[in-house]
């Protein structure tokens, strides 16, 4: 706390009267940036469905490439579980669910259907951009680099597409 009040230029005590805790400073952080808590688009129902999920994932990627610190506090949340993780994973859940429901009524595929592939692409690309900065490739995918990522969104592009046939 005491470094962070420095680099701010504010008390220690305006810190804690705000967030409470070192906890709940990392939290409202990841709050204001964690991409599913704050993806407020309108899902589409017609033709532009496609583009736009692998644009969603494609700002996904982006998100948590372009931002060590939140990178840095998607670690701590995935090691930690105290009032501001849960409100944390609540909000994300429900935004989740919405997209989910949404995908669900553009396309009638099953919810479960759509969430469980929501999940293994959000998961590998939130796992992989944590990954990178330890790993310079996984299963032979430079991670690390610009090439490797290319290569795993046009796979999930191509997934996508064959999802959304008729």
């Amino acid at each position: 706390i005491n470094a962070v009040a420095a680099q701010a230029g504010v008390s220690k005590m305006l810190i804690y009267r705000y967030f409470k805790s070192m906890d709940g400073l990392i939290a409202a952080y990841v709050r204001q940036f964690d991409f599913w808590i704050n993806f407020d688009r309108e899902f589409p129902t017609d033709e532009s469905l496609g583009p736009f999920v692998k644009e969603m994932f494609h700002r996904q990627i982006v998100n948590l490439r372009s931002n060590n610190i939140l990178r840095k506090f998607s670690r701590w949340e995935l090691t930690s579980f105290n009032e501001h993780v849960d409100g944390l994973r609540r909000q994300r859940e429900a935004a989740g669910l919405r997209l989910v429901e949404a995908a669900h009524r553009a396309t009638g595929k099953p919810v479960e259907y759509i969430a469980a592939i929501a999940t293994i692409f959000s998961t590998a690309i939130s796992f992989l951009s944590l990954l990178e900065e330890n790993c310079p490739a996984y299963n032979g995918l430079p991670i690390r680099e610009d090439s490797g990522w290319t290569v795993i969104e046009q796979m999930i592009n191509r997934i996508i597409d064959e999802l959304l046939k008729p």
